[in-house]
């Protein structure tokens, strides 16, 4: 019984599951937030809207040996989501980082868009997910950039809805 509850404790304050890096994880503080990216501009959100009020964003940081620009989300001094994005060069590398940390995704694809009379277009996708919390790594694998996406609830459809 004490090895069981030694196991569940372990789980839940595991890293892993937490959408988190470099120290930048949901729920976590705008102090916290500028402590992990130092060279971060944080200012009012820019319009009204029911998902965040405070943005930090424009700070590159390593994520895995991985160059990223990380845009945070804030709302009452919480961050709510991030998005951080790379070169589509450093792909292969961000998900072998990304599995060893949060494990498993749910959900890998890659997408094949057809358009009549263009090129084929391929999405490739990874998605994680734990209770309301979602991790989604996207890359257009003919563009230059591939993105992480980090939220909880229906944040993704609340940011951009100005009020």
């Amino acid at each position: 019984m004490k090895r069981q509850l030694v196991f569940l404790l372990c789980l839940v304050a595991s890293p892993a599951l937490a959408y988190d890096i470099n120290g930048i994880r949901l729920g976590g503080r705008e102090i916290e937030v500028k402590k992990a990216m130092p060279s971060a501009h944080c200012k009012a959100l820019e319009w009204k809207s029911d998902a965040a009020d405070r943005r930090c964003d424009d700070a590159r940081v390593a994520v895995g040996g991985v160059e990223m620009r990380v845009a945070v989300f804030l709302k009452a001094d919480a961050v709510q989501g991030y998005d951080a994005r790379c070169s589509i060069k450093e792909l292969e590398r961000l998900k072998k980082y990304l599995r060893a940390r949060w494990g498993e995704p749910i959900a890998e694809a890659t997408e094949v868009i057809a358009r009549p009379g263009k090129e084929e277009r391929k999405v490739f996708k990874m998605r994680w997910e734990k209770g309301a919390e979602r991790a989604i790594l996207t890359a257009q694998l003919e563009k230059k950039s591939a993105t992480l996406e980090v939220s909880r609830g229906n944040f993704p459809v609340e940011i951009y809805q100005v009020r």
